[in-house]
């Protein structure tokens, strides 16, 4: 049966676009315009005005993050261009948004988030899920608070080149975890630099393009989800 599914906070439509393909009737809602090539599916405006309409069967939400996770922690030193109070007025705003969001009343809600202050404030996810659960060679520790929603189940566990180790020395994988030091190496994946960041070089559209949801998650979600 066809659902009608609204997308919060999403301007790349990939979530959005995994749900249309299934027959079901999605839209992205984001304050930017879309970059996902369908200005039909999305709605440009503040999406706490449309939670409550009583029109949705479904919704997947992407709250900005920027402000409830440890970045606000350096924030508050004065390591950012905010002043204290500022980060600190910031973080209280995403915190009032993140629980309005929880609070819709939709049946089916999924909010997605790093790991951050939420688990402590609002409660612990449902899940953490990596993309490498879902066929992408990469690491993004993802936390889902679910209402009316089973846990998501990995649909392709991607394999790693290399390792790397605490020294800093990186190696092929067929080595095995413990080829260079007695402390057993980590996976790198292919989106993560030798000490374990992100390699995203910085940008002003760097915090866009972390937040996009892999495909793999979009077309677990609309395939999982959808059918219930």
């Amino acid at each position: 049966m066809s659902k009608k599914v609204l997308i919060a906070c999403e301007e790349s439509q990939i979530v959005c676009k995994a749900f249309r393909e299934l027959g079901h009737e999605a839209y992205s809602c984001d304050l930017q315009d879309c970059s996902g090539g369908h200005p039909e599916w999305h709605i440009k405006d503040d999406v706490l005005l449309h939670i409550d309409t009583g029109e949705w069967d479904m919704m997947i939400a992407h709250p900005e993050c920027t402000y409830l996770t440890v970045a606000n922690t350096y924030m508050k030193r004065g390591c950012s261009k905010y002043t204290a109070e500022e980060a600190e007025k910031l973080r209280h705003d995403a915190v009032l948004f993140f629980f309005a969001i929880a609070d819709a009343p939709i049946k089916k809600i999924c909010i997605e988030n790093p790991i951050g202050i939420m688990s402590r404030l609002y409660r612990k996810p449902n899940q953490i899920i990596q993309p490498w659960y879902f066929g992408h060679p990469e690491s993004k520790a993802t936390c889902l608070w679910l209402k009316g929603l089973p846990r998501l189940n990995p649909t392709k566990f991607a394999d790693f080149k290399n390792y790397r180790c605490k020294c800093g020395n990186v190696f092929p994988a067929e080595y095995g975890k413990y080829h260079c030091c007695e402390n057993a190496a980590k996976p790198l994946w292919d989106n993560q630099t030798k000490s374990g960041q992100n390699n995203l070089p910085p940008s002003k559209d760097r915090a866009k393009l972390r937040s996009k949801t892999y495909e793999g998650i979009a077309k677990a979600m609309a395939n999982q989800w959808g059918n219930l």
